[in-house]
C-alpha cells in the first residue's frame, strides 16, 4: 500500500516537473517572439524614417528647383507658341497676296462689295443649262469653303457676320440656280423620252452632284419604281402617283447645307434653357413701365441692322431670316418679363416656351414638334450626318410642247418648278392637327414612297446608318415618319420608306468608336511620330511628320481618297470626319462616351509636354489611369531613338499632377497600385524633367531640336483626341 502511494507521488511530481518546463519553455518563446517584434517594429520605424528623411529631402529638393524647371518649361512653350503664331500669321498674309493675285476671274469672298456683285449677277443670270449651272455652283461651293476658312480665323464680329451671311446667301442661291436647271430640264421630258419604259429617265453628275430625273409621260398604273443604275439611287412609287403628271428627282449633294441651320437652332436652345435655369444678365433683363419694355428701339435698330446686312448680300430669304431673328430676340424678352413677374417657380416652363420659341418661328407649329415628338429630333452632338443631303422631291410635270403643222408649241408658265403635294393639303393638315391624339384615334395615312439608296464609295459606316428626315419648318432632322428600313451591309445600300417625299440624309452614331481601348504615340525619328488609337470598333493609325499628317488604316477599299494624302492637322480631322471615322471629341463629348474624368488643366500641360519630348521618348495608355483619382495621370513610356515597336519590359510608368510627377516603381501588369518611388528617382515638378533626368545624350539632343510646327501638330492631336480622358 505504501509502494503505491510512493508512486502516485511520483507520477503527480514528473506532471509538475513538466509542467514547469512547459511554462518556462512558452515564456521563453513568448520572450523571442516578443523580442522578435519589438526588433522588427524597430527595424520598420527605423525604414521608415530613412524613408520619411529620403522623402523630406526628395521634396525639399523639389521645392528648391520647382520655380526653375515651371519657368524653364513655360520659356519653352511661349518660344513655341509665337513661333507658331508668326508663322500662322505670314501664311495668313501669303493666302491674301495670292488670293489677291489670283487671276481666274473668281470674285475674292472676302471683298464685300466683290461678292455682292458675284451674287446679283448669278442671280440674274438666265442661264438654265445643267451644264453651265454645274460650273456656277462648283464656283459656289469653293467660295463657301473659303469662307468657312475665313471663319475658322475667328474674324471680328460684324466681319464674322457678313461672311455668315454670305454663305447662306450662296447656299440659298445654289439650290434655286438647281431648281432651275431642274425645271429646264422637265420642259424638254418628251424629246428625251426613253423607247422601252416610255418615260424620261436622266442622270447628271460631277464631283460635288448627282441629279437624277424621272418624268411620268407613260402614266402606266402597274409602275412600281425605277432605278438610276449609274449611281445606285432609286424609288418606288404608290399607285396614284404612278397615274399622276409627275416628275421625281432624287439630288444628291455631296455636301450639307441644312445640318448647321439645325445645329444653330439646338445650341440657342440650350442657351435659352441655361438661362432660364441660371441667373439672368442684366442686359438681358428687360424693365416693364407703363405697359411698355425698354430697349424697344434697340430691338427696331438690330432688325434694321440686319435688314442691311441681308440686303448687301442681295438675299431675299435671307431677309426673311432676319425677320425670324428678330422675332426670337422678342420671344426671348417676353419670356425674361415672365420670369420677372411669375419668380423662379415658373423657370421650368419658360425654358420650355424659349426652346419652342427659336425651334419654329410659328409659335403654335413649335409647341406641336417640340412637345408630342422631341424624341425624333435628331442630336446632331450625338449623331454625325454622313455622304452629303439627298433631295427626294415630286414636281408637277411642265407642259410638254406638240407639233402643229410643223410648229414646236409650248405653254409657258410664270409659276416656275412646282411641287406636286403628297399627301394632298387636305390629309396633311389632319395629321399635323392628330399630333397628339393616341394610337386609337383614326389619322390620315398616306401610302408610303420607298428609297434605295446605295452608299457613298467614299464612306465608312461603322455601325449600321440611320436614316434622317429633314423639317424645313423647324430646321431640324427627324427619324420619324421612316419605316420598313433594310440595310444591307454586303451591297452596301439602305432602302426604306417614308410618310412623304422629303430631303433625307444618313446617320452615324459620333462616338461609336469610343471610348478608346489603347493608344500609343512613338517616334519615328526626328520630327516624326507615330500615333495609334485602338477605338471600340476600329484602329487608326496617324503618321505625323513635321506639320503634316496621313491617315493610316487596314480598311482601304473605300478610302482610297483619304489613306496616304499628307495634310494638316485640322484639314485631316475634317476629312476623317466626313469618311465616317471619328476619333475627335468636342465639349459635349463626355455626355456620350463614358469617361475617364480628369483635370483639364492637368490633361492639357500633360500633352504639351507629350509633344515636346515626342521625337525622342515613347508614350501609351496605362489601366492604372482609371484607378488613380481625377487629380492624377498614369501613363507608360520610354525613350526610343529607333522607329521600332517598344517591348514591354521598355515601359515605365509615371504618376503625373498638378505639383509633382514621379517615375513608380511597379509595373504594368503588377497586380495592385502603389505610388512607390522607383530606385534612384526624384521628384520633379513637370513632366518635361521628370523624363530628362534618365535620357540619353542623343536623345535630349533630339528633343531640343524639334520644330514648333511638329509639336504644335503632335499637340493639337493629343488635344483634340484627349486619349487620356476617353480610353
Amino acid at each position: 500500500m505504501s509502494a503505491k502511494k510512493k508512486g502516485g507521488k511520483n507520477r503527480k511530481a514528473e506532471r509538475e516537473r513538466l509542467q514547469r518546463e512547459a511554462d518556462e519553455q512558452r515564456l521563453r518563446e513568448e520572450e523571442e517572439a516578443r523580442l522578435i517584434a519589438e526588433r522588427e517594429e524597430n527595424e520598420r520605424l527605423e525604414r521608415e524614417r530613412i524613408e520619411q528623411e529620403k522623402q523630406q529631402l526628395l521634396e525639399l529638393k523639389d521645392r528648391e528647383r520647382r520655380e526653375d524647371e515651371l519657368n524653364e518649361l513655360r520659356h519653352i512653350l511661349d518660344e513655341n507658341h509665337s513661333a507658331v503664331t508668326v508663322w500662322e500669321s505670314e501664311c495668313r498674309d501669303k493666302s491674301k497676296w495670292e488670293r489677291y493675285m489670283r487671276c481666274d476671274g473668281s470674285p475674292d469672298p472676302a471683298v464685300q462689295p466683290e461678292i455682292n456683285t458675284f451674287i446679283s449677277l448669278w442671280r440674274e443670270d438666265s442661264e438654265t443649262q445643267i451644264s453651265k449651272v454645274l460650273e456656277n455652283c462648283a464656283l459656289a461651293l469653293q467660295l463657301i469653303d473659303e469662307l468657312d476658312l475665313l471663319l475658322s480665323e475667328g474674324p471680328e464680329p460684324y466681319t464674322a457676320q457678313q461672311y455668315r451671311e454670305t454663305v447662306l446667301c450662296l447656299q440659298d442661291l445654289n439650290l434655286y440656280k438647281l431648281n432651275q436647271a431642274t425645271e429646264e430640264l422637265l420642259k424638254f421630258a418628251n424629246s428625251s423620252c426613253d423607247i422601252e419604259t416610255g418615260n424620261m429617265q436622266t442622270v447628271v453628275q460631277n464631283d460635288n452632284i448627282s441629279l437624277c430625273l424621272w418624268a411620268n409621260l407613260n402614266k402606266n398604273p402597274r409602275f412600281k419604281g425605277y432605278r438610276f443604275e449609274e449611281v445606285g439611287l432609286g424609288f418606288e412609287l404608290p399607285k396614284p402617283l404612278a397615274v399622276s403628271d409627275i416628275a421625281v428627282r432624287i439630288l444628291h449633294t455631296r455636301y450639307d447645307h441644312l445640318s448647321h441651320h439645325s445645329e444653330r437652332e439646338q445650341v440657342q436652345r440650350r442657351r435659352s434653357m441655361m438661362e432660364g435655369f441660371l441667373t439672368l444678365p442684366s442686359e438681358n433683363t428687360a424693365v416693364v413701365e407703363d405697359g411698355k419694355i425698354e430697349g424697344e428701339e434697340d430691338e427696331g435698330e438690330s432688325s434694321k441692322q440686319v435688314e442691311e446686312e441681308s440686303h448687301s448680300v442681295g438675299s431675299e430669304s435671307r431677309k426673311r431670316s432676319a425677320v425670324s431673328v428678330v422675332s426670337t430676340k422678342e420671344g426671348r424678352k417676353s419670356s425674361s418679363i415672365k420670369l420677372l413677374e411669375e419668380g423662379e417657380s415658373q423657370m421650368e416652363g419658360i425654358a420650355k416656351s424659349l426652346e419652342a420659341d427659336q425651334n419654329c418661328s410659328d409659335p403654335s407649329t413649335a409647341e406641336l414638334e417640340f412637345d408630342s415628338a422631341d424624341i425624333h429630333i435628331v442630336d446632331l452632338q450625338q449623331f454625325t450626318p454622313l455622304g452629303g443631303v439627298f433631295y427626294f422631291d415630286v414636281f408637277h410635270l411642265p407642259p410638254q410642247s406638240y407639233i402643229v403643222r410643223g410648229w414646236e408649241m409650248r405653254e409657258l408658265l410664270e409659276t416656275g418648278l412646282q411641287v406636286s403635294p403628297y399627301p394632298t393639303e387636305q390629309s396633311r393638315v389632319q395629321s399635323s392637327t392628330s399630333v397628339k391624339l393616341d394610337e386609337h384615334s383614326s389619322t390620315v395615312v398616306s401610302l408610303p414612297v420607298g428609297v434605295t439608296v446605295a452608299l457613298p464609295d467614299s464612306i465608312i459606316f461603322l455601325e449600321s446608318p440611320q436614316v434622317a428626315r429633314w423639317n424645313p419648318l423647324c430646321q431640324h432632322w427627324r427619324t420619324d415618319c421612316i419605316s420598313e428600313t433594310n440595310y444591307d451591309a454586303e451591297a452596301r445600300s439602305i432602302s426604306f420608306q417614308m410618310n412623304a417625299f422629303h430631303a433625307f440624309t444618313l446617320l452615324q452614331e459620333s462616338y461609336a468608336n469610343m471610348p478608346f481601348q489603347s493608344w500609343e504615340l512613338r517616334p519615328l525619328g526626328q520630327d516624326s511620330a507615330l500615333f495609334t488609337i485602338t477605338g471600340a470598333l476600329t484602329e487608326v493609325s496617324i503618321t505625323v511628320k513635321g506639320k503634316q499628317c496621313m491617315l493610316q488604316m487596314e480598311e482601304k477599299k473605300y478610302l482610297d481618297k483619304l489613306l496616304g494624302k499628307w495634310m494638316s492637322p485640322s484639314e485631316l480631322q475634317k476629312a476623317m470626319r466626313r469618311a465616317g471615322i471619328n476619333i475627335f471629341v468636342n465639349e459635349y463629348s463626355d455626355k456620350y462616351v463614358s469617361i475617364n474624368s480628369k483635370d483639364p488643366l492637368i490633361e492639357h500641360t500633360v500633352y504639351e509636354q507629350m509633344a515636346l519630348m515626342s521625337s525622342a521618348v515613347a508614350f501609351s495608355w496605362s489601366r492604372w489611369n482609371t484607378q488613380c483619382g481625377q487629380e492624377h495621370l498614369v501613363l507608360q513610356a520610354c525613350e526610343q531613338l529607333e522607329a521600332v515597336p517598344v517591348t514591354e519590359e521598355m515601359w515605365s510608368l509615371y504618376l503625373l499632377g498638378a505639383q509633382r510627377n514621379q517615375h513608380l516603381k511597379m509595373k504594368e501588369d503588377d497586380n495592385s497600385f502603389s505610388a512607390e518611388l522607383s530606385e534612384g528617382s526624384e521628384f520633379h515638378s513637370t513632366f518635361l524633367h521628370m523624363l530628362r533626368q534618365d535620357m540619353s545624350i542623343e536623345g535630349q539632343a533630339r528633343v531640343s531640336q524639334s520644330h514648333y510646327l511638329y509639336v504644335d501638330t503632335i499637340q493639337r492631336l493629343l488635344c483634340a483626341t484627349r486619349v487620356l480622358t476617353y480610353s
